[in-house]
């Protein structure tokens, strides 16, 4: 009540406020507009817009003033480091808030997992909510490394920034209402907490029973129509942009002023050097206005409308009642960020985030997660006959589905044979997580590389050892390496380790400083050029989507070459 009460009078003006924004020019959100009025804080939460005065004045100098962005579904695990490095590394580019899913770690260590994540979230210079993973494992037809129950999730309610249930992409146990998943959805709507969607290629009648379920966002859209499915059916609509998937400009001839409040930006999964070299919301928001999108829709989709998806009441916006989550730009429509403020305190400045992380202790259990048998040349054979066809996967740059194709493959004494001109190379998927020796094998097409071999524990959902190769030697090499580092990423030529970047946390993250895992990364990149990758897309991104089995066309799991159209695994020679 004293704080209420504090508020209240500076909004009254019987008392100074906190802290005063003058001479700034506020991206109003709510009538598309921008206006000239001082902005009055006080505790964090702004009290009054028009004219007053404070114990402490900012001049805005004519700069732009817009509501901290809102990053509407993320897995922060993608970008390999804790929360608190990911606030270093996002804050500077105006988020100022964030819809966390953490099913990658969850899929690797369950429970504990989640914790994790909450644990580490608190006292971060960010605003992390989080969703709860609905999907682990994401499917039957593969082998994660827990299994989360509705009762398992249930406790994890009790916090406050646990605000509903992860993207729900077992599409199938939802339309034949699978009990496990009932459940699920049922406390959650029970409790009024959001759901969140993952219908990639679900359209017309089971899109229906997919929101009749309470599920009401979708960040798998990759046409216009898919988007326009979906909006004319009450749901919001994602336009995501991250490393792997880029469809926010593909999307966007959908958003039209009338229905742009029901369309916010997420990124989804993007790598730390990606958030650094093109940053985050801001550059969603840039991007869209370089194509053509007003830019008052461009910042109403970065701030209240993904407010509003997700009940936070108190953001997204310059006005009375919300916190002084805010950014202070030099330029509108490039999106030249100077400050960004939390809770009206200022955060980071020019590029650079103000707070520091702090120490990390990290559990025992999320520090060995990867337990490999001894593989031979002979457990990753792929056997064929002369003049063989089989199902290739395809890859598709800078998107997570696939084609399904079929070729003709090479073949040597009744196997197959990676071959560097037809850039039909072996792809393959170890259980990592109880030693079970599962080995899914398949043949992928688009990598382009010309020697050598990578391997990461980082693959979609389930995070078993992806890896492909262009011989066989250097592929067990890349596997191998993964047990002796606790998982990560790894580049193979010839037998040599050309570069690694270990990830001891659950191998997806690092407890190291984001910086030092920059430096990785660019060592990364520069192996991949040595072992002839030139292509425009991230191939350890593109690989880690490989083992998906919820995203159109083939993937491959632990258990073999998955069709998901289909929904069933498929024999890799016909």
């Amino acid at each position: 009540m004293d704080s209420y009460s504090r508020r209240l009078a500076a909004a009254a003006k019987k008392t100074k406020a906190d802290l005063v924004i003058k001479n700034g020019r506020i991206i109003d959100v709510f009538n598309g507009d921008i206006i000239e009025e001082t902005i009055a804080i006080t505790d964090g939460v702004i009290v009054g817009i028009g004219d007053y005065e404070g114990v402490k004045t900012i001049d805005a100098k004519g700069k732009f003033i817009s509501p901290g962005f809102i990053d509407g579904h993320v897995h922060i695990e993608s970008a390999m480091v804790t929360p608190a490095q990911f606030s270093q590394l996002v804050v500077p580019h105006g988020v100022t808030t964030v819809i966390a899913d953490p099913h990658e770690i969850a899929n690797v260590s369950g429970s504990e997992g989640i914790q994790f994540m909450i644990d580490t979230a608190k006292d971060v210079p960010l605003n992390i909510y989080f969703m709860l993973p609905s999907c682990v494992p994401a499917t039957p037809f593969e082998n994660a490394g827990a299994r989360l129950s509705a009762e398992d999730l249930r406790p994890f309610y009790e916090n406050e920034n646990v605000i509903g249930l992860g993207e729900v992409m077992d599409f199938p146990s939802v339309f034949h209402q699978d009990p496990a998943m009932m459940e699920k959805l049922t406390n959650t709507n029970q409790l009024k907490k959001k759901i969140d969607g993952h219908a990639a290629g679900i359209s017309g009648d089971p899109l229906n029973v997919y929101l009749a379920a309470g599920i009401k966002t979708d960040h798998e859209c990759i046409t216009p129509e898919e988007a326009y499915d979906r909006l004319k059916r009450g749901m919001y609509v994602m336009l995501r942009e991250g490393s792997a998937a880029k469809d926010l400009v593909s999307l966007l001839p959908v958003v039209t002023e009338r229905n742009a409040r029901r369309c916010l930006f997420v990124t989804d999964d993007k790598h730390l050097d990606d958030l650094i070299a093109e940053g985050s919301i801001d550059y969603c928001v840039a991007l869209s206005i370089a194509n053509g999108l007003d830019p008052m829709l461009a910042y109403q989709m970065a701030t209240i409308n993904a407010a509003e998806c997700f009940g936070l009441l108190t953001k997204g916006a310059i006005a009375p009642g919300y916190d002084a989550d805010f950014v202070l730009l030099n330029e509108l429509e490039t999106v030249d960020i100077d400050q960004v403020f939390i809770k009206g305190e200022l955060i980071a400045e020019k590029g650079n985030c103000l707070n520091t992380s702090t120490s990390l202790l990290v559990p025992d259990a999320l520090t060995n997660t990867v337990h490999l048998k001894e593989f031979t040349l002979e457990d990753i054979q792929i056997k064929c006959p002369n003049h063989a066809v089989a199902n290739i996967i395809e890859i598709i740059p800078n998107k997570i589905v696939t084609r399904h194709i079929v070729e003709k493959i090479e073949e040597r004494t009744g196997v197959f044979q990676p071959s560097i001109e037809k850039d039909h190379l072996k792809l393959a998927v170890f259980e990592r997580h109880r030693n079970t020796g599962n080995i899914g094998l398949g043949i992928v097409k688009g990598f382009g590389l010309s020697s050598g071999a990578v391997a990461t524990t980082i693959a979609h959902d389930s995070h078993n050892v992806v890896a492909v190769g262009t011989n066989d030697q250097d592929l067990i090499k890349a596997v191998n390496m993964m047990a002796t580092m606790g998982g990560g990423m790894v580049v193979i030529k010839d037998g040599e380790v050309l570069a690694s970047l270990p990830l001891e946390i659950a191998g997806l993250m690092t407890a190291n400083q984001f910086d030092h895992v920059n430096e990785g990364l660019k060592q990364i990149d520069h192996a991949l050029t040595e072992i002839g990758f030139t292509g425009d897309f991230n191939p350890f991104l593109t690989l880690s989507f490989l083992a998906l089995p919820v995203i159109p066309e083939l993937k491959l799991t632990d258990l073999g070459l998955f069709q998901v159209k289909e929904f069933k695994h498929i024999n890799i020679i016909d």
